[in-house]
């Protein structure tokens, strides 16, 4: 399912919601009307239509006390362990993206290796440290 139309399969009304967290319509209002949770935008009927960010954001308010400080340092370093992960990755990837272009002739042929090895599932591309290792000069002699 393309990525919008899930996105939209998962939006809930107002009172959807409120039966899903266990709480009323009003205190919904009451939340949106103090700024706790954001103003959601509205369905083409004018209804407002509530994504998974504002769901988890209410869940969180609602049950707040049920969450210990030891939970909540928890959730922190795994979150913060997921994004170490995510710039590792990114890290990873931009070495790779600078091998492949330190290998192009930046000429005018149509033929480019990088969108070549972008695009071709078959072939990896070259990893970081191999490319390292042509590049080094040789202590030998």
């Amino acid at each position: 399912m393309p990525e919008k139309a899930r996105e939209q399969a998962q939006l809930l009304t107002r009172g959807t919601l409120a039966a899903q967290v266990g709480c009323t319509i009003e205190t919904i209002r009451y939340y949106e009307r103090i700024g706790i949770l954001p103003r959601a935008p509205r369905s083409a009927g004018g209804h407002r239509l509530f994504g998974e960010d504002l769901v988890k954001r209410l869940h969180f308010v609602r049950d707040s006390r049920a969450y210990t400080c030891a939970r909540v340092e928890t959730l922190a370093r795994a979150h913060a362990r997921d994004i170490r992960n995510k710039i590792a990755d990114l890290e990873r990837l931009t070495a790779v993206l600078d091998t492949m272009a330190s290998q192009c002739s930046g000429g005018d042929i149509p033929e480019c290796p990088i969108i070549e090895a972008l695009f071709d599932t078959r072939v990896p591309p070259p990893s970081p440290s191999a490319s390292a290792r042509r590049s080094r000069p040789s202590r030998r002699g």
